[in-house]
């Protein structure tokens, strides 16, 4: 193993109008990055050369027309994660700017919107076999690959992270509106995800094989088309050699991105270290603590993962940090981490900016324009965000 694990991040971006609606453009913009080869980073090359198949960073669509997703290559600091999701987005930001649209970091849309299906055979087969949950689900996530050294030490991690997961929800909610109604959720894109039938917690695996009997399981029962739609909160790669942790929203913010990157590293090797019996929580117990994480966001109480009782968000997030500190010391992200949750309790998440623009303007179009900024890096004070997007 590695001396610091590798990390990947996917984001999945909405595409959207000046006036902050969704449009069918996704496939579009791929297309226009095809056309001008913008298939790969600088640092990409370098890996490609060396015949690391592992390191490819893409742009690739989505299950709805309205969406793209855009994944790093293998990076091994923040700093690369921090300059590859600002290629990637500034990347897929032009690609939609040539058919007339933006790219916006958002896990679900703020305006009403029709969701237009890409096509594509195992998008029609996801249609027809999950009808009306397929049909409405027009959400964007963020997805954290963290190596491991086999399946073995990937299921002690997945064993150990899985009470923090939840947190990590609270940590991007970014999805306070849905269908043009505030949910009352900092997260709804948490909410409407776990429709799907392979979405959400599992129970402590005895080991490796285990998991996989599960998973031959669940697909045995006929419901899910493939492996990729094993859904669960948090896998093994069946791709790559790494744990695949999939709770978060899509973080407005790349700032927040790369601080989600740094805690899922740290819980990874924190994890990987530990020899004590994994905590003994019930999945049921953690549908409940990801439910009320989806709910408050870091604006509330969230169900304290080493305590199952209501905690206030800020105390949990401190907790967390102490987890994983020396984890994040030996990798160097100190730092970067504790200044990045610092930021997230006192400025807010992407779901708190979505509301304070939407209060001070009463316009959800107003709202994805701000938010398109803030994706961009161009953000500024939310004052300053509503009149440019109102003025």
């Amino acid at each position: 193993m590695e001396i610091v694990r590798t990390v990947g991040v996917e984001e999945e971006l909405l595409v959207v109008d000046a006036d902050g609606r969704p449009v069918p453009l996704g496939p579009d913009a791929l297309e226009v990055a095809s056309r001008r080869g913008e298939g790969e980073s600088p640092e990409e090359h370098e890996h490609a050369e060396a015949g690391d198949a592992e390191s490819a960073a893409h742009l690739m669509p989505e299950l709805k027309a309205q969406q793209l997703e855009l994944g790093t290559p293998v990076c091994r600091d923040l700093a690369e994660v921090d300059r590859e999701l600002r290629f990637w987005r500034s990347r897929a930001e032009s690609a939609a700017a040539a058919t007339g649209a933006h790219v916006v970091a958002l896990a679900t849309s703020p305006v009403p919107v029709e969701p237009i299906p890409t096509e594509g055979e195992r998008y029609a087969r996801m249609l027809d076999a999950f009808g009306l949950t397929a049909r409405e689900m027009l959400t964007c996530g963020c997805h954290v690959h963290v190596s491991v050294a086999d399946d073995d030490e990937g299921i002690a991690v997945l064993n150990r992270i899985r009470v923090w997961l939840p947190v990590l929800t609270a940590l991007t909610a970014n999805s306070p509106f849905w269908r043009g109604e505030d949910t009352g959720y900092a997260s709804f894109r948490s909410q409407a995800w776990h429709r799907w039938p392979s979405a959400g917690p599992n129970e402590v695996f005895a080991d490796a094989a285990e998991y996989h009997r599960l998973i031959d399981r669940v697909l045995a029962t006929g419901t899910v088309l493939d492996t990729g739609m094993v859904y669960f909160d948090a896998r093994l790669s069946a791709n790559w050699p790494t744990v695949e942790v999939r709770t978060a929203d899509v973080a407005l913010r790349v700032d927040d991105a790369v601080t989600l990157a740094g805690v899922v590293r740290g819980l990874v090797e924190t994890a990987a270290r530990d020899r004590n019996d994994p905590p003994d929580v019930p999945a049921a117990v953690l549908r409940v603590a990801a439910w009320r994480a989806g709910h408050d966001g870091l604006g509330g109480h969230l169900v304290h993962p080493l305590t199952g009782t209501p905690s206030p968000a800020a105390d949990v997030i401190g907790d967390l940090l102490d987890h994983i500190r020396p984890a994040l010391a030996e990798a160097g992200d100190e730092r970067r981490v504790t200044d990045g949750l610092t930021t997230l309790l006192r400025r807010g998440t992407g779901a708190d900016l979505q509301r304070r623009v939407h209060r001070e303007t009463g316009d959800l179009a107003a709202v994805v324009r701000a938010a398109v900024e803030a994706t961009a890096g161009r953000e500024g004070s939310s004052a300053q965000a509503a009149h440019r997007t109102t003025g």
